[in-house]
């Protein structure tokens, strides 16, 4: 069955005070443009604002209700609980939408006649929705219903959506620990040569292979830690997932997500943890969130960035 819980809370809640890891750098990290407190206090609510709308958006995470993976050959689906792929009971979804046909890594929907399933705006009765071009698989709607085909290694499944899911509405925001400049932290860019081969585990106990660049260098209370990356130093951004010592308590168990800028030509950057935001399985049971390979639990505590609570 479609079904999850999301709870929801207050966007503003109180956050008692915990020990503050002091944060230092390196003598041999080159020196950083210092900044304001205020503009960075403001940056970083402008960047929560725009975390929060993504997640309420159409196609944001608190619209995701459901996720079934495919059998081979044909796939019932609609709203009656006989169907393989059961959809929920919504106003406009009859209790046989139709057939998804998983034949090796292809899917097709063939749509029952009368029900009135669109892509692009245009009326379909038979869909290929696995693989699209330029690999963007499709999106079919019926009602408030959206879905599209995900593959995660050899599982291939419908990612289900509702515009109208309650969730949305009632989402008010994330908790947050206090900004703080002291977790803006100047940082170097280890550049691998060649790329070295990150093993990324998942929530679905899969392992995918990711090239890295390198690794971002920085101290916190004087100890050297590195975070390896992924992504183009090339590029405007690298992408790390981290775990550290709250993880499980304030905030997710499976780590978090930052996204750093990519060094400077001396190799330099900033890391900012007040960045840090949650993986999608926060906001919804049916994402397959990557998970910190094991280089990128950190031995201490990173009080900043998205906290559990919502």
């Amino acid at each position: 069955m479609f079904t999850t819980e999301i709870p929801s809370s207050p966007w503003t809640r109180l956050i008692l005070p915990t020990a503050f890891i002091l944060v230092g750098t390196s003598a041999c990290t080159p020196d950083l443009p210092p900044m304001d407190a205020e503009v960075h206090r403001s940056e970083i609510e402008d960047w929560q604002v725009r975390r929060v709308e993504g997640l309420k958006a159409p196609d944001g995470w608190l619209s995701v209700i459901g996720l079934d993976w495919l059998n081979p050959g044909e796939n019932t689906v609609g709203a009656d609980s006989s169907n393989a792929v059961i959809f929920p009971s919504v106003p406009g979804v009859p209790p046989r939408v139709g057939s998804f046909f998983l034949e090796g890594e292809v899917v097709q929907m063939e749509v029952e006649p009368g029900v009135p399933v669109t892509h692009d705006g245009e009326q379909v009765s038979s869909l290929v929705l696995y693989p699209g071009e330029g690999g963007r698989p499709p999106t079919a709607r019926l009602a408030s219903l959206r879905w599209q085909v995900i593959q995660r290694q050899d599982l291939i499944g419908i990612r289900l959506r509702d515009t109208a899911h309650p969730a949305i509405a009632e989402f008010e925001g994330i908790t947050m620990f206090p900004v703080s400049l002291d977790w803006r932290i100047p940082a170097t860019f280890d550049s691998y040569d060649p790329p070295r081969i990150l093993e990324v585990p998942n929530v679905l106990g899969q392992i995918s292979e990711q090239p890295s660049p390198g690794a971002v260098v920085f101290r916190i209370g004087g100890e050297r830690f590195r975070l390896d990356v992924t992504g183009d130093p090339e590029g405007q951004s690298l992408s790390v997932v981290f775990g550290d010592e709250t993880n499980g308590l304030e905030t997710y168990g499976g780590g978090r997500f930052l996204t750093v800028p990519a060094p400077d030509e001396e190799g330099r950057l900033f890391i900012d943890f007040n960045r840090s935001y949650n993986p999608p399985c926060v906001f919804t049971a049916f994402a397959t969130c990557p998970l910190p390979p094991p280089q990128n639990k950190l031995p201490v505590r990173i009080e900043a960035g998205e906290m559990t609570g919502h």
